[in-house]
């Protein structure tokens, strides 16, 4: 027993708590740079406010995570983010394919935990900080569960907490709202009408009982449907999380007015099912019943922080590369009235660039303070631009750039700002690649060293036969396949038929910037006859300028039906002239109000298991998938496959890396393909398949002679595996054993670091 007596006042319990880097916010971006921190060697404390990890994509607001792929709507093709972001997006597929919230959670909680130099406190708020002239020493921070106050003192910390607690109890500087037109000159710059702030939204889920199920409404209940102007959109067939458009706060301060925020979107809610269930509207809603709803709000838009450079719209449109190009985005400028649901304007505004574009390193730490580190939603971006980068996987991506930032910066003793000088951001720019992480249209130097790579065999592409069926052309598609530079592009034969004689145009398309996929310069045509069922010849005669994709477009024609093949080759694939409802309104993205953005078609590939793809041969074949690309240092598809892939008939695919001297290293990392084009939204969707079928999921790696590892069910592209310390080798094996169904693909091993033993 204990027993306590009378006291004027007592004091909850302080715990002191010391490391390298603090990281405050648990969402996609906190937890990707509390993993990358720690993971580079330096002891991390990582504070979230909430009782789960995932921020808008937990079990709490059950948001689906997304990035630059958006939907596999625009033309951003294999380009699902890496790294550590994608290493939690193949784990939530192995484990989660259907799309549970709760799994969700349970993956990102297990990979903290399990992360050593790691040190989590979840439900702990921060309440202040202390600082020094441009340095921040310690966070104070209270958990109302065990009522225990923590002091955390850090040499570095990182501000991923969504709404900048760190930058703003520091004072440093930030923006809030829209800037004008004449600021910067983007034409996307919303006017008064449209808001300067994007506000929340809460979901919620249904389920259908076998029963009738009566539903009455609180008190508090929106009365008046007819207030929002979107409201015969609604349907009983539509899950909750699909309303993202019921939305509402942007006039407000959506940091200090969130609760306020909150009660409004619970009003809408509550209002929206009880017109669902009580109007007479919707007679098949009788047996449903509200199965959740999110108790906070998801929240889109508050303080963004300003360091040594403001992301725009033109960096994104434009698709700028910059010189400190650490990370990518991809998902469209996505503006929403401040108004919310109650807005005539339509639920978004969104346009697309023509591809990805990339991230500044000077936009992800602040300019008022020597060891703040910005990722997530903080970064130093106009509200145009942060349309675009604050999805989550983005954020996600943004978080693992900032962690390995703040481990060098711990481990060198340097400020942010002297990293991103030119002379030295080439060192965390490379780390990232190394690692795994990918930068458009940067490469790895000297993977792997001087060495030689040898391979069991090579496919060749020759032809694709036809054992897959015939389809329709019923829109426009295209076959996307790589030229190297300098490459002619050989006459092919396709399959085709048709009741009656059909003239056909088939046009070869490529795109102004090698590195994109949207087919915006025409290079040639040629119109075919087609009559009956045979083969027909294509020859455009052209030859490559640089390395680059080419589309061999199909025009429309429902009368004639094309042969499909069932083979499915790494970096090769078709795509459709089509539209994806949640990203678009139409076909082409068309500037109708002179936003300042291009105007392209969409060339959409379709989900698995639902992919095609046409058969063909090739009068000379192609090599699409040398040895050589191993050692390119280009870590997907981008301008060509970049990967290597055995011959089809290879039983024990094996590559071998082999150096004149010994060598010692303390991890390689092995880069697999495991379809960068596929989105894995994270929740509510669900997915085919728990791992797609290029990726090997059976494989061994020796060192010389020595097994250094046999893995069984692998389900991810990276795979890092450490080496025996003082243990020199000449040659490292892997032996492929077993895919998940299709033929295996290779992009790289990367030694870290690598000692040449004299």
């Amino acid at each position: 027993m204990q027993i306590f007596s009378s006291q004027d006042s007592r004091q909850f319990p302080l715990q002191p708590l010391q490391a390298d880097v603090l990281v405050a916010g648990g969402g996609l971006a906190g937890v990707c740079a509390a993993l990358a921190a720690a993971r580079d060697g330096v002891t991390v404390v990582l504070i979230q406010d909430r009782p789960v990890l995932g921020g808008n994509a937990s079990s709490e607001v059950r948001l689906w995570a997304n990035g630059a792929t958006s939907h596999m709507g625009n033309n951003n093709r294999w380009a699902r983010e890496g790294g550590i972001m994608g290493e939690i997006m193949e784990e939530n597929l192995w484990r989660n394919k259907e799309g549970n919230p709760v799994l969700f959670d349970l993956v990102l909680l297990d990979l903290v935990q399990a992360q050593p130099g790691l040190t989590l406190l979840l439900n702990t708020t921060v309440t202040g900080i202390e600082k020094s002239g441009r340095q921040l020493q310690a966070v104070h921070a209270f958990n109302a569960i065990n009522q225990t106050r923590y002091h955390v003192s850090a040499r570095q910390f990182i501000d991923a907490s969504g709404d900048g607690v760190l930058g703003y109890l520091a004072g440093a500087a930030h923006r809030v709202g829209a800037e004008s037109v004449e600021e910067f000159g983007e034409k996307m710059a919303p006017g008064e009408h449209f808001g300067h702030k994007l506000g929340h939204s809460i979901y919620f889920y249904t389920k259908r009982s076998a029963e009738p199920v009566r539903f009455i409404p609180p008190g508090f209940a929106l009365k008046d449907i007819q207030a929002i102007p979107r409201y015969k959109r609604l349907t009983s067939e539509l899950n909750g999380c699909d309303l993202w458009w019921l939305e509402w706060g942007g006039r407000l301060d959506t940091v200090h007015e969130s609760e306020t925020i909150k009660w409004e979107l619970w009003k809408i809610v509550w209002g929206v099912w009880d017109y669902i269930k009580n109007s007479g509207e919707f007679p098949d809603a009788e047996n449903l019943t509200i199965e959740w709803v999110g108790l906070i709000p998801g929240k889109r838009e508050s303080r963004r922080f300003l360091g040594d450079t403001l992301l725009c719209q033109q960096d994104i449109v434009e698709q700028h590369d910059h010189y400190d190009a650490v990370a990518y985005g991809g998902w469209s400028i996505d503006l929403h009235p401040a108004d919310g649901v109650y807005s005539e304007h339509d639920g978004c505004r969104q346009f697309h660039s023509k591809g990805t574009y990339t991230i500044p390193f000077r936009a992800l730490y602040s300019r008022s303070l020597d060891n703040l580190l910005l990722t997530g939603r903080l970064i130093s971006a106009t509200h145009v631009a942060f349309g675009s980068a604050r999805v989550m996987c983005t954020c996600g991506v943004l978080g693992e750039v900032v962690g390995r930032a703040a481990a060098i910066c711990q481990q060198q003793h340097l400020t942010p700002g002297e990293l991103s000088t030119p002379e030295r951001i080439g060192q965390l720019q490379q780390h990232l690649l190394r690692q795994g992480a990918y930068i458009p249209r940067q490469r790895l130097f000297s993977p792997s060293g001087a060495v030689k790579v040898h391979v069991s065999s090579t496919l060749q592409l020759s032809s694709l036969p036809a054992d897959g069926g015939w389809q329709p052309l019923k829109s426009r598609c295209a076959l996307l396949l790589p030229l190297k530079a300098g490459e002619r592009l050989p006459a092919l034969k396709v399959s085709m038929r048709a009741a009656a004689q059909q003239s056909l145009q088939v046009s070869l398309l490529t795109s102004e910037n090698p590195a994109n996929t949207c087919g915006d310069r025409h290079l040639a045509s040629q119109t075919i006859c087609v009559n009956d069922q045979g083969e027909y010849r294509l020859d455009f005669a052209w030859h490559a300028d640089c390395d680059r994709y080419l589309m061999i477009a199909f025009a429309e024609n429902p009368a004639i039906e094309i042969a499909l093949t069932n083979q499915r080759l790494p970096g090769i694939m078709m795509v459709f002239n089509s539209l994806n409802p949640r990203v678009a309104k139409r076909t082409r993205q068309i500037n109708d109000g002179d936003y300042g953005v291009d105007e392209f078609d969409f060339w959409l590939p379709r989900r698995a298991p639902h992919q095609v793809l046409i058969a063909f041969s090739l009068e000379a074949p192609l090599q699409l998938w040398h040895r050589d690309a191993l050692l390119n240092g280009k870590l997907r598809p981008e301008s060509h496959t970049n990967c290597w892939v055995p011959a089809s008939d290879d039983s024990a695919p094996v590559v071998s890396w082999q150096w004149s001297q010994p060598q010692q290293a303390s991890q390689l990392t092995l880069l697999f393909d495991n379809d960068f084009d596929h989105a894995m939204e994270t929740v509510q969707m669900g997915h085919a398949q728990a791992v797609t079928p290029h990726c090997t999921t059976h494989y061994r790696v020796w060192l010389d002679e020595m097994l250094l590892a046999e893995v069984n069910d692998n389900h991810h592209s990276l795979c890092h595996h450490a080496l025996p310390q003082g243990v020199s080798f000449r040659q490292i094996r892997l032996e492929l054993l077993a895919t998940a169904g299709a033929l295996p693909a290779l992009y790289g091993l990367h030694l870290h670091h690598q000692l040449a033993i004299p």
